[in-house]
């Protein structure tokens, strides 16, 4: 396994920190444990708002949902989901016009989105998918997956988090990120090579304190994930691969070539096309849609977004704070074809992302498995429906509340995972819509 390590690993200065707060119980819900524990050794235990002229509650209409079908039959000219022509990418429903670009793994990229210096954000409105998610903190971060666009400059990058245990594997995808706190590595390239790399140099009582210090931040033993080779961490790399930008403060100054770093990973050997079935698409609005959808607001506890509708182009166009989203490369504000609202259990680890004396903040485990509501907002229509993961290899499908596909507009998607409503403090969370 590819694991060099050359220098010393930024996050782990709080390894010594001295943190002697009690660990929060971990919250394992009871809907995901079956697939949680066949699937994965995991321990689960301020912007003005601009309210809508139509408000609407924060909660999915609550239509019943019917048990979604393993194999709903799709309907005439869908695209997808179980087989895809070799010139179609599997992610967004297009026809690409080299079908040989396809042969490669996808590369997910983490991409800071606080604090706001960090804005405008380079290379993001070229992903396919894009994730946004929390992290700790009320702070929302990007998991900005690259296929068929290889940008040169995407960043700035920042450190993994547990989402992308998750999302690694199922896009059967190369991880580019910063690094990572000792719990999140360890997930990635499995305890026992975390741990000696931290207390490498140390030996008897000391090399014992290390140990124990570690486990502290992230308890028990960890194998390596299947992706493992295919983790990139920036800190250990430099041109043409990473790079820092020293007109921008550290750490907010990383940056990564997609296009080198695919070069990179084809000489270790990942250029292989993945079986990426599970999304389907269809050029016209499905029918009998929830309602309109030509604008959505989720409100995170830090961060408004918003996405607007404009028929003209039939997309929607990214806000954040309330102002225009851009992307610093393209200079043009961020667009979708697709906006994707996915409700999903937030539920706290046993593993410190960061922290000082009494102040920890602990890594939040994101249930993107087997299945939760969502909203699928497109053509200026919206459909609530459910998504669907049954196994920790398959890609997030979709479904209507009768069961059958639904189906995407073939282009990009952005995905806003959002705490369960039970979950959300109604003076800080919602989502909205018109």
């Amino acid at each position: 396994m590819r694991f060099i390590l050359p220098v010393i690993l930024f996050v782990t200065i709080a390894i010594f920190i001295g943190v002697t707060a009690q660990h929060p119980p971990l919250m394992a819900p009871s809907e995901a444990n079956s697939f949680a524990n066949t699937a994965r050794d995991i321990q689960q235990t301020n912007a003005n708002t601009a309210t809508p002229t139509q408000q609407i509650t924060s909660t999915p209409t609550q239509t019943p949902t019917a048990t979604p079908t393993l194999t709903p039959a799709p309907v005439d000219d869908a695209i997808g989901p179980y087989t895809f022509a070799s010139n179609i990418n599997p992610l967004t429903g297009l026809e690409v016009d080299d079908p040989s670009s396809l042969d490669r793994r996808p590369i997910i990229v983490k991409v800071s989105n606080s604090p706001a210096l960090v804005r405008p954000q380079s290379g993001i409105g070229q992903a396919d998918l894009a994730w946004e998610h929390y992290t700790e903190a009320g702070v929302t971060r990007f998991s900005a997956l690259f296929y068929s666009q290889a940008p040169e400059r995407v960043g700035s990058i920042r450190s993994a988090r547990l989402i992308d245990y998750e999302l690694a594997p199922m896009y059967q995808a190369i991880l580019a990120f910063s690094g990572g706190s000792i719990g999140v590595e360890k997930r990635i390239f499995g305890s026992e090579v975390v741990k000696e790399f931290l207390c490498q140099g140390r030996e008897g009582d000391a090399l014992e304190q290390c140990y124990v210090e570690a486990d502290a931040h992230a308890p028990g033993i960890v194998p390596p994930s299947e992706f493992a080779d295919r983790a990139y961490k920036g800190v250990l790399y430099g041109r043409p691969y990473y790079y820092r930008d020293e007109a921008i403060p550290v750490p907010h100054n990383m940056f990564v070539s997609v296009r080198d770093l695919w070069d990179l990973a084809e000489a270790d050997g990942h250029a292989q096309r993945p079986d990426l079935i599970g999304m389907a698409f269809h050029p016209d609005p499905p029918e009998n849609p929830t309602g309109s959808g030509i604008y959505a607001q989720i409100r995170y506890e830090t961060t408004l977004v918003e996405w607007h509708y404009e028929p003209e182009s039939g997309l929607y166009y990214r806000s954040s704070d309330s102002l225009p989203h851009f992307d610093a490369t393209l200079d043009q504000q961020i667009t979708a074809n697709n906006v994707v609202v996915a409700y999903t259990g937030h539920y706290l680890t046993d593993i410190i992302e960061s922290g000082w004396g009494d102040n920890i903040h602990w890594s939040v485990q994101n249930t993107v498995w087997p299945q939760g509501d969502m909203i699928l907002f497109r053509n200026g229509l919206r459909y609530e429906g459910t998504w669907v993961r049954p196994s920790r290899p398959e890609l997030m499908g979709f479904r209507t509340t009768d069961g059958e596909l639904l189906y995407l507009k073939p282009g990009n998607t952005w995905f806003q995972l959002v705490r369960l409503p039970e979950q959300m403090n109604p003076e800080r969370e919602w989502v909205r819509w018109e």
